[in-house]
């Protein structure tokens, strides 16, 4: 498996607990020729190394001729227990071999949008 992390868009290596997990077992169901695991827990108000919102690069011969929301399925049921658990959000890129040797760029992923239980908003609290 070549080119196993890489911190890009702002998001860190992610190295957690969590993460290790979350890379064993998509590189037990998936045998992918890539893959990245990055935690963006800092983009979404966590600390680093929380692993709570993690992304992931997968690319695999298992995804030829499945279109993105089945590759995406295959990503979820090999993640299902920490889906229903730790893991509170996944962004998913789901290539072919072919595809990512076409393009091997990630496009990015939106900034977020707030929702940290750390920002205060106005309302309910008597504040603006």
């Amino acid at each position: 498996m070549r080119g196993s992390l890489l911190a890009a868009g702002g998001a860190a290596m992610a190295e957690g607990s969590l993460a290790r997990t979350v890379r064993s077992k998509l590189a037990a169901a998936l045998q992918p020729s890539h893959l990245q695991v990055l935690d963006e827990s800092p983009r979404h108000g966590g600390a680093a190394g929380a692993g709570t919102h993690l992304a992931v690069v997968v690319v695999s011969g298992r995804f030829e001729g499945l279109p993105p929301l089945q590759r995406h399925r295959l990503v979820h049921a090999a993640l299902s227990a920490e889906l229903a658990g730790p893991l509170h959000a996944l962004a998913i890129v789901a290539r072919t071999p072919q595809q990512w040797e076409s393009d091997p760029r990630v496009p990015p992923r939106p900034p977020c949008m707030g929702g940290s239980k750390r920002e205060q908003r106005g309302g309910g609290s008597g504040e603006p």
